[in-house]
């Protein structure tokens, strides 16, 4: 299935880039400058638009606006467009997106993040993305989608054939969230349990004793770990497995050190209803079978006649 952390990756930029260019345009079609209102003919035009001077330099509004047009307009304006004539079609196809399956898929997106304010502020910092815009970026690629896919039928049976023949990527997983102390010997070990069944808090303990310069500063903490990682030593997650949330494992050996685990949370990822996954499925199958997007739109544009002027 498709990864939509890489999706988003991939169109991070040209969104930035919308963002400051409309926001500009925006600007500057909202406040027009005291030029525009009182006219100077001493004042170059512009130049009560200065955004930034450097010694003698100035740089305008009507500068960063030529920058931006050229740099990103051209991609604006295919967004743009791209996202027209898919509405257009959608509108004559009677293919329709609802708020639910906007819910839905922002839903899936945040499955593997410790929290929704979490994701929130990952779309937010890495990718541009407000809440708003996220939604409305989420709600243009699902009618596109359904534009591509709206003539192609998947059968029940392929796609049960499909999901008993992956049964790795619809299985629940299992998540701990673990701290650790670590310790060069059973004795130093020994001393930290005792801290420990005295009321001691781990976090601080582990800051006082852990030889771990990865986890020591954040109390010994581990993160978010999936049952069966690679990088987490056997004998760690072993023990994991069988503690209660907030329980304190006995000595565990790793590689001649002595580690002290601590099991925070526990919980379950990927648990989707069976309804939910054979859409998903059924959806995946057919776009696999849809001509590939940038055709599809190459298709829509010469369908709605769209036309660009040259060398823009």
């Amino acid at each position: 299935m498709r990864n939509i952390k890489v999706l988003w990756g991939m169109i991070a930029v040209l969104l930035v880039a919308v963002v400051i260019l409309s926001s500009v345009l925006m600007a500057h079609s909202l406040y027009p400058s005291s030029t525009d209102k009182h006219p100077d003919p001493k004042k170059q035009d512009g130049e009560a638009q200065i955004l930034a001077t450097i010694g003698e330099k100035k740089i305008t509004l009507a500068e960063l606006e030529t920058q931006l047009l050229a740099v990103h307009g051209r991609e604006l304006l295919d967004r743009m467009i791209d996202r027209e004539v898919v509405r257009l079609e959608a509108r004559a196809s009677g293919v329709e997106i609802d708020d639910s399956e906007v819910q839905q898929e922002l839903k899936r997106m945040k499955q593997g993040y410790e929290s929704e304010q979490a994701f929130l502020d990952t779309m937010k910092n890495q990718l541009g993305l407000t809440p708003d815009t996220l939604k409305e970026d989420v709600y243009h690629k699902l009618l596109a989608d359904k534009v591509a896919i709206h003539n192609i039928r998947i059968t029940d049976e392929e796609v049960q054939a499909y999901i008993a023949a992956h049964p790795d990527e619809f299985q629940t997983r299992v998540e701990y969230r673990l701290q650790q102390i670590v310790t060069a010997s059973k004795e130093q070990a020994q001393r930290a349990l005792n801290d420990l069944s005295k009321g001691a808090d781990f976090a601080q303990v582990a800051k006082e004793r852990s030889l771990d310069d990865a986890t020591r500063d954040s109390g010994g903490d581990l993160g978010w770990l999936e049952e069966g990682d690679p990088f987490v030593p056997a004998p760690i997650m072993k023990t994991a497995k069988q503690l209660k949330q907030g329980e304190v494992g006995k000595l565990v050996e790793v590689d001649g050190k002595y580690v002290i685990v601590k099991l925070k949370e526990r919980r379950e990822t990927s648990k989707e209803e069976p309804a939910v996954v054979k859409e998903r499925v059924r959806k995946d199958l057919a776009l696999r079978e849809a001509p590939p997007m940038k055709e599809m739109l190459r298709t829509l544009r010469d369908k709605w006649k769209v036309s660009v002027r040259a060398n823009f």
